[in-house]
């Protein structure tokens, strides 16, 4: 019998090309939403056909605790002052242990946004940072 492994738990390690971004815990809208235009069919009262017309992709927004590799984010956004080039994302999802659960390989990769940690002596919070990315859609999974 085979055991299942599910992304309980998980890490999501994150790398634009070959450059690794280090891991985050936790990724929010990894999704896609497809546009529909009805139209109704003449002379057919009880059809209406729906039909594709755009796809959008969601923002996906990775969060963590500031790290070390903190760094290598602003590295890469600050190697887009001369220009922004579009990139390719894989994150996968990762056990505690290092294994990959799943991944995702994403196209056209963009900075949207990064936020780093509201610092205050008032409120001894973990300094977290976000980093939120667009993209161009899905290459397919990546494992």
């Amino acid at each position: 019998m085979t055991q299942v492994e599910e992304a309980v738990a998980v890490c999501f390690a994150v790398r634009i090309d070959d450059q690794s971004l280090g891991s985050f815990n936790s990724c929010d809208g990894l999704g896609v939403e497809f546009t529909l235009e009805q139209r109704e069919e003449g002379g057919n009262n009880g059809m209406v056909w729906q039909l594709p017309t755009r796809i959008r992709y969601s923002t996906v927004k990775l969060s963590r605790p500031v790290t070390r590799d903190s760094a290598k984010v602003i590295a890469w956004i600050a190697g887009m002052a001369a220009g922004v080039e579009r990139k390719t994302a894989i994150i996968e999802a990762r056990t505690l242990e290092g294994a990959v659960i799943a991944g995702w390989a994403l196209s056209g990769v963009v900075p949207v946004r990064w936020s780093g940690p509201q610092l205050s002596a008032d409120s001894p919070k973990v300094a977290t940072e976000t980093l939120e990315l667009a993209h161009h859609g899905f290459l397919g999974t990546a494992r």
